[in-house]
């Protein structure tokens, strides 16, 4: 394998949604292949994908179904049995899930994206499901998605952070790709979000209100579940330009990030839950001094509303 494929410690813990450590002891058990270069730990692609094979059978790491991203019957999870289950892809919910397990709250976590992740909710499969959903009809984010994924079903809207998404292009913007409108010309290559992710929606509804086709798009059907593997396409010259966040963009070399929009990152729970020790404590620990410290020196957060109610629906 060249170095330029070699993933670093870092590389996959982004990829994981994890943090370092979790990385450093997966190696220590074996449970994840590495190696090293010089005194640096290095991991192959095929090892992360073996690790991320093996775990769709784990109790603790919840990947999703190539067939039905939120059946969760197919890996053996059932809600009330197994766990405190937060959906979602972002670090911020690995360290949610920490924080809650030191209050002995056996939390789990889905590595699924926004629209899965709610509709994961209204089938009673998991019990915090997280969102980052644009509608262009409204200008607002996930209380139109909400509405309709859950009919019916009271549920409470919680904010968690801020983030920017725009688009990953090379460095020195070879190809000069500035806006939405740009998806539509014929020399772009792209590399998409999968079927569900707040990203991969971003571009459709852009895309909508431009009357562009995806079909039309080179690059457009081909799919990968992660920001660091789309930007990191873009970085090796596989793509053009990827939708993502900004706080990736700072993470992988080569790249350079475009804002265009930004968006808020919110969890939403049934309203009948609300009231239970496991929401109750979820909430007192994301309006806390000491969660909120935990992102003042990542970059990429605006914290500053977190824990506020967006809507009760």
């Amino acid at each position: 394998m060249s170095e330029k494929k070699a993933l670093s410690t870092q590389e996959v813990a982004d990829m994981l949604h994890v943090s370092k450590s979790t990385i450093y002891d997966l190696i220590r058990k074996g449970e994840i292949t590495s190696y090293k270069v010089g005194r640096k730990v290095r991991f192959s692609e095929s090892d992360v994908q073996d690790y991320i094979s093996r775990s769709k059978k784990g109790p603790s790491v919840i990947h999703s179904s190539s067939n039905d991203k939120s059946d969760f019957s197919l890996l053996g999870i059932e809600k009330k049995q197994d766990g405190f289950i937060i959906c979602g892809q972002d670090l911020i919910l690995d360290i949610l899930s920490n924080y809650m397990r030191l209050h002995n709250i056996p939390a789990l976590r889905a590595y699924i994206g926004s629209y899965d992740s709610l509709v994961s909710l209204y089938k009673n499969k998991i019990n915090v499901a997280s969102a980052h959903l644009w509608d262009s009809d409204t200008d607002q984010y996930n209380v139109p998605y909400v509405k309709r994924l859950l009919p019916g079903i009271p549920t409470v809207i919680i904010h968690l952070a801020c983030r920017m998404q725009g688009l990953y292009v090379a460095k020195g913007n070879p190809k000069g790709i500035t806006s939405w409108a740009d998806f539509g010309r014929d020399d772009i290559t792209m590399i998409n979000r999968e079927h569900g992710a707040g990203s991969r929606v971003l571009l459709d509804e852009n895309l909508k209100l431009l009357g562009i086709y995806g079909s039309a798009i080179r690059g457009y059907k081909k799919e990968n579940q992660s920001h660091l593997a789309v930007a990191s396409a873009v970085s090796s010259g596989e793509a053009d330009v990827a939708v993502g966040n900004e706080k990736i963009a700072r993470q992988v070399d080569n790249i350079e990030f475009i804002p265009l929009k930004k968006e808020r990152y919110d969890l939403v729970v049934k309203k009948e839950d609300f009231p239970t020790f496991e929401i109750q404590t979820m909430m007192n620990i994301i309006r806390s001094t000491a969660f909120k410290n935990e992102f003042a020196n990542i970059g990429g957060y605006d914290t500053s509303d977190m824990g506020k109610i967006v809507a009760e629906i």
